[in-house]
């Protein structure tokens, strides 16, 4: 039988839809759709870059509760608000994000209310940031 972590921020919006942070079945961990609220101040950065960066200290956070971080990191799923800042979230993301290169999903629908421009959802393996892995290029 595997051993399951739920984890929870103590956030409204968890409680209201009864739903974990992360959630971890041994070495997969799954995160919730997160948004760019600073836990400390809940306050959501009108900057976009710096929401964006919010975004992912936050599942930062949650992947620490869990021995992971972001470099184990498999797949994300980024959602923007607005088309016209997919540019500005795509580069806050891809600095952060630089080396670690999961699979990636960006798509523009409405989220729940107008200061979430973006949010990140993502699917990590722990121990994948210290596994061997093979760079392959393709042509398509």
């Amino acid at each position: 039988m595997p051993d399951i972590v739920k984890v929870k921020t103590g956030s409204k919006f968890e409680e209201h839809g009864s739903y974990s942070r992360l959630v971890a079945i041994d070495n997969l961990i799954f995160v919730s759709n997160t948004a760019g609220r600073n836990p400390r101040t809940k306050t959501i950065p009108e900057d976009l870059t710096e929401q964006t960066l919010q975004v992912l200290a936050n599942i930062e956070t949650a992947l620490a509760a869990v021995d992971a971080s972001l470099a184990d990191v498999v797949a994300a799923r980024v959602f923007v608000q607005f088309p016209q800042d997919v540019e500005t979230v795509m580069t806050a993301y891809g600095e952060k994000m630089r080396g670690i290169n999961p699979t990636l999903t960006m798509t523009c629908p409405a989220l729940g209310a107008p200061e979430y421009r973006v949010e990140i959802e993502v699917t990590a393996y722990r121990g994948a940031a210290t596994a061997n892995a093979r760079m392959m290029k393709i042509s398509l």
